[in-house]
């Protein structure tokens, strides 16, 4: 019989010694930072080796952690796409991929009957991850908004981002130059990575002295649906505003428009590039990228 650990606490030290804190394993996995914490602490009573150097502000690996970290790591992404290989006994090949809130509803899901049209054997499975999960265990691939580095992952550019405000066409009309938007509400996004666009934007367009402060909102979809709704101005970022300026429910009354600090990337584990699923996603959404300019 194995004498094996806890799957837990091997799930939640894997978890935590690559996103190097107990509450980047917690937001992964859904758990609390106390529990992650407990589950290490649990596994290194039964190895009887400390994993873990505790500081007051981070974790350091021990030479033990060091050693045991990668291996679990492929243990997991094996695992991860052996469950898959099995889900496909059923004649389907099973597809999941993890993107943002705002991505899925703004972009992936209006386009998806375009590539199960091509794909129609393919089982597809759409899940929410975003800063919270960046990447799932049992995900075929993401994606996601960020700078290209994920340790441990692989990362191609798909979409460029770019910022500029948007509002329905009757705002729009009120709007003749950037010092207009001191008179109207400018509607806010709560991500830290949103944080800085009104401020980056309005500093381009020259008029730095504007203070935005409109309602704030936990996405950038609750901001342009707001926008959409007639309530203020919304930062769009592309591709999630697309749409909605080719139907005219939208406008982008100035030329102005900045590139964001981040873009999107399709990341996925080098284990599973070969799955047919994933080869055939692959291509789908770099060509939709590519016709997105």
């Amino acid at each position: 019989m194995r004498n094996l650990p806890s799957l837990n606490g091997i799930r939640a030290f894997e978890a935590a010694a690559r996103c190097g804190s107990f509450v980047g394993a917690a937001d992964e996995l859904n758990v609390t930072p106390a529990a992650i914490s407990r589950l290490v602490r649990l596994l290194e009573e039964r190895l009887e080796v400390p994993l873990f150097l505790r500081h007051p502000n981070n974790l350091t690996l021990t030479p033990a952690g060091a050693a045991y970290q990668p291996g679990l790591t492929a243990m997991l992404d094996s695992l991860a796409t052996l469950t898959d290989r099995v889900k496909t006994l059923s004649g389907r090949d099973v597809l999941t991929v993890g993107v943002g809130p705002t991505f899925a509803i703004r972009w992936l899901i209006p386009r998806l009957a375009a590539f199960q049209a091509a794909q129609p054997g393919t089982d597809v499975r759409i899940t929410t991850g975003g800063e919270a999960v960046p990447f799932g265990d049992d995900w075929t691939c993401s994606v996601t908004l960020g700078t290209g580095n994920w340790p441990g992952l692989q990362a191609e550019p798909l979409f460029t981002a770019r910022l500029t405000p948007v509002c329905t066409p009757a705002l729009a009309a009120k709007l003749k130059t950037p010092a207009d938007l001191r008179d109207q509400t400018l509607l806010r996004v709560r991500v830290a990575h949103a944080v800085d666009d009104w401020p980056r934007w309005l500093d381009a367009a020259g008029e730095s002295g504007i203070t935005p402060d409109g309602p704030e909102v936990g996405y950038y979809d609750q901001s342009l649906q707001a926008a959409v709704d007639g309530v203020g101005v919304a930062m769009g970022i592309t591709p999630y505003v697309d749409d909605d300026l080719a139907a005219g429910r939208l406008v982008a009354p100035f030329n102005t428009s900045i590139p964001k600090k981040l873009r999107w990337f399709l990341v996925y584990r080098e284990a599973r590039a070969d799955e047919p699923a994933f080869i055939a996603f692959r291509k789908w959404i770099k060509e939709a990228a590519e016709t997105a300019g």
